[in-house]
């Protein structure tokens, strides 16, 4: 019998670590949930956390894009409502899916709930594919024979989370794009064209203007040093990547980037609107509140946000309430701990929380919008003042020479 190493998380809320002899991973996964653990990850002794799902002929495998996801949770969804059988519906899907590794990953689910697995656990085996979110609705879904509701609103949640993650990456791919470019500029002035004027300049004779002179300075220093500088560029990368693979390294660069002047405040909405989407569709699909926190903390992406929502999970198993230490964490705004109280008094959590997440998807719609609309006068002014400065400063000599010959 195969060695399974897991890694899971308490009743208490610490996480755990073991080794157990079992038929498979989704055995051990049974087991563990009896002993009262969740946020579990198996993996069998001596392989990765994660299956790598190959391609034959092709060194890796094709992404599963989201869209991919959305469309098949739709169609499947349309075809449980119209009373197909399971394992039909994965095999239609299966057979009409053009990517070849989510197609892959389908016809595996539709062996595996042939063979008796639940579709929730069929899902489960693949967590490149289906998230836990996606696997415990799924299974809220079978429970209460809802999967057909379930699934529209997975595909529903899905979509909005795709609109608010393009709308923060569109906000940055702008200012990113404009500043690479004026780094490419620059440097290229600096390396080659500055060089060739400082000749220039140095068989002219006489002495060069202030600016000109720390252009030129500035040029050598950069062609002298541009390999350590490029190298120094990426030791800082990287050691910026593995402080934030440590606990506190990503809680101090979570914490700073909600605090940052002009990015913090988008950071805060998004994940306000991500943390109520994800609990209020998951408390209104029947998944166990004390779950879903698990779930929504994991998925959170912010250190800060996942220490949150942990405190509110300890604090509901205590007997208190979610909005005690939502308030206190800071991250969330009075507005929203307020909504969520209401929402507990009234036992209408699940409504509230949907609410919150339609305001705040529409305040980071206006909060991309206005960053953009600041960034590019501003971007644009720093490119040309860069620009038009260098080139300034090394056509100064050349007016005042202009001016002497004419005098």
């Amino acid at each position: 019998m195969p060695k399974y190493n897991w890694e899971a998380r308490s009743k208490a809320g610490a996480t755990q670590k073991g080794v157990m002899d079992a038929a498979s991973a989704a055995a051990v996964e049974t087991q563990l949930k009896r002993y009262g653990f969740s946020s579990i990850t198996v993996k069998e002794a001596g392989k990765g956390l994660s299956m790598e799902l190959k391609i034959p002929g092709l060194g890796g495998a094709k992404k599963i894009d989201t869209k991919d996801l959305v469309v098949f949770t739709r169609q499947f969804a349309t075809m449980i409502d119209s009373g197909l059988p399971l394992v039909q519906c994965l095999d239609i899907l299966s057979s009409q899916q053009e990517n070849p590794t989510f197609r892959d990953v389908l016809v595996k689910v539709k062996e595996s709930v042939e063979s008796g697995s639940t579709f929730a656990e069929s899902l489960a085996r693949h967590p490149r594919a289906f998230d836990q979110l996606y696997v415990n609705l799924v299974a809220a879904g079978e429970v209460g024979g809802i999967l057909d509701t379930i699934l529209n609103r997975l595909a529903a949640y899905i979509e909005k989370a795709m609109k608010l993650k393009k709308q923060v990456k569109g906000a940055m791919v702008y200012p990113a794009t404009i500043m690479s470019i004026a780094v490419v500029v620059v440097g290229v002035i600096l390396v080659f064209v500055i060089p060739t004027f400082a000749k220039m300049f140095a068989d002219f004779g006489g002495e060069l203007p202030a600016p000109t002179r720390i252009v030129i300075a500035l040029s050598h220093f950069l062609t002298k040093y541009i390999l350590v500088l490029i190298a120094l560029g990426f030791a800082i990368k990287w050691g910026i990547g593995k402080y934030y693979q440590t606990p506190a390294g990503r809680k101090n660069i979570d914490r700073m980037g909600l605090k940052a002047p002009v990015i913090g405040p988008l950071i805060r909405k998004v994940s306000v609107a991500k943390f109520t989407r994800t609990l209020g569709t998951m408390i209104s699909s029947g998944v166990p509140i004390m779950d879903g926190l698990d779930i929504v903390a994991k998925t959170s992406g912010n250190k800060v946000v996942e220490e949150a929502i942990y405190k509110v999970r300890t604090s509901i198993s205590e007997g208190r309430t979610m909005a005690e230490p939502l308030a206190e964490c800071g991250v969330f705004p009075p507005m929203v701990v307020q909504m969520i109280s209401v929402g507990e008094a009234t036992g209408a959590m699940d409504t509230m929380l949907n609410k919150i997440a339609d305001f705040y998807d529409d305040e980071v719609d206006d909060a991309v919008s206005a960053l953009t609309a600041m960034m590019e006068p501003m971007l644009m002014v720093f490119l040309g003042t860069t620009v038009g400065g260098l080139v300034i400063a090394m056509y100064l000599p050349i007016f005042k020479l202009a001016s002497t010959v004419g005098g």
